[in-house]
């Protein structure tokens, strides 16, 4: 095991420093996960509030040498009472998504903190975005632009605009799903097509070139693909400020990665080292768009073990969550670190798969995975699920996705109900039965 019940609060590797053993228990500081089971069931998302603050926190004063925004990722996780935290921690939010944009305002985000990304922006949701005044759309092809153009002008405004380039760098992620700043990726504009948009500003009267973004991937560890991207981007600015094209920031995205197994994320003070001169000496401003950095750590999934099985030469400990509660493991090959809520000093270490009871081979939360031994009742915390677990969740197998928890003030305060088997089917309907069905039930 990562640690002994003796250690001090903070050395579970894989796990926030908010969550520790106290007596043999998994706690989430004051409150106890085995409490939290009883009184709200499991599966359970358990989220660190004062762990989210303190993320924010350190983002804002390793970057605090420059003007600076912290748009947090909603996609990375949009319940309503985490985005008003990070909200009143002084973050906005960068968005992909009409119903992002409503959920960062609902939560008290103000939308002149808010950035819109995303390839496939749709009419109403760039009237929407009009509308409510967010502080830029980060543009990804000239199709978009030219669309956004035209609703502007329908609406007789100007949309604040940075355009997102592909700087073609290879980013050495996890997972190839998650590279999105090399020349094949669907995601961005090429620099010298980039270029000819920013030049053809007479040509988009009622577009304002705001800023520039580039994003290269997720769970990034490292500086250097950062920084080759910044190159490339301030090379771009450089050269639009000579032909008279002024811009105010320089979107950096996200993507910094977290140790899932305990080992070092991405160095913020190094970055910081290295962005903040360059971005100063030019007069502009600094986003960046954390998301499972701000979040994954502070937030684990509680689950129950159901059962356990021998077969084939394996040992299966059956759990009431999988990949409905956590897609990661199956979709990504993801690493969780999973460790028991009760030590129990006695107990046999074996090697097992953790595994769902959803209808897959593919349902897996861990796979050879040395654990001590879990019975039938007892209850896993899966770490770094605060990122990427309630928003890829689904209802697949008609399964009900899991409460909501946010530890805070010493309190659990429930943010978000247990899904009811009636809200299965909310929206659905039977249309009356008629001749030309071709059912011939009577």
């Amino acid at each position: 095991m990562p640690v002994s019940a003796g250690s001090p609060p903070g050395t579970i590797q894989g796990l926030g420093s908010g969550f520790s053993w106290k007596d043999g228990i998994l706690h989430c500081r004051e409150v106890s996960l085995e409490g939290m089971a009883r009184e709200f069931g499991t599966p359970l998302y358990i989220y660190d509030s004062e762990g989210i603050q303190a993320r924010i926190r350190e983002f804002r004063t390793a970057f605090q040498g420059v003007g600076f925004l912290l748009a947090y990722s909603v996609k990375a996780n949009g319940n309503l009472a985490v985005l008003n935290r990070v909200g009143r921690a002084g973050a906005g939010a960068d968005i992909v998504s009409g119903g992002e944009l409503h959920r960062a305002i609902s939560a008290g985000i103000p939308p002149e903190r808010i950035v819109f990304a995303g390839v496939g922006k749709t009419v109403p949701e760039m009237e929407a975005a009009l509308e409510a005044g967010i502080y830029a759309f980060h543009v990804e092809s000239e199709g978009e632009l030219k669309l956004l153009e035209e609703v502007a002008s329908r609406h007789g405004v100007q949309a604040p605009v940075g355009i997102r380039v592909n700087p073609d760098v290879e980013s050495p992620t996890p997972h190839e799903y998650t590279r999105t700043g090399h020349a094949a990726s669907k995601f961005g504009i090429p620099v010298a097509k980039a270029l000819e948009l920013y030049r053809s500003a007479p040509d988009y009267p009622h577009i304002r070139f705001r800023g520039i973004d580039v994003h290269i991937g997720s769970q990034i560890v490292k500086v250097e693909p950062y920084l080759a991207a910044l190159e490339t981007v301030l090379s771009m600015v450089d050269r639009l400020a000579d032909e008279g094209v002024e811009l105010e920031y320089l979107d950096l995205g996200g993507g910094f990665g977290v140790g899932y197994s305990g080992e070092p994320g991405l160095p913020l003070e190094e970055l910081a080292t290295r962005v903040i001169p360059p971005l100063t000496s030019r007069g502009l401003k600094l986003i960046l768009e954390p998301g499972r950095s701000v979040v994954g750590h502070a937030g684990v999934l509680l689950i129950r073990v159901l059962y356990r099985k021998e077969s084939g030469g394996k040992t299966f400990v059956i759990t009431d969550g999988g990949m409905t509660e956590l897609l990661r493991p199956s979709h990504y090959g993801g690493w969780h670190r999973i460790v028991p809520v009760q030590l129990r000093p006695d107990a046999r270490h074996r090697t097992v798969d953790i595994v769902g009871p959803v209808c897959e081979s593919g349902d897996f939360l861990a796979r050879n995975r040395e654990l001590p031994l879990p019975e039938p009742g007892d209850l896993l915390a899966v770490g770094t699920a605060g990122a990427y677990g309630f928003t890829m969740a689904s209802n697949y197998n008609a399964r009900l996705r899991p409460a909501e928890i946010l530890v805070e003030g010493g309190a659990p305060l429930l943010v978000r109900h247990r899904e009811k088997v009636e809200e299965l089917i909310r929206g659905e309907s039977i249309p009356s039965y008629t001749r030309d069905s071709g059912d011939s039930a009577t």
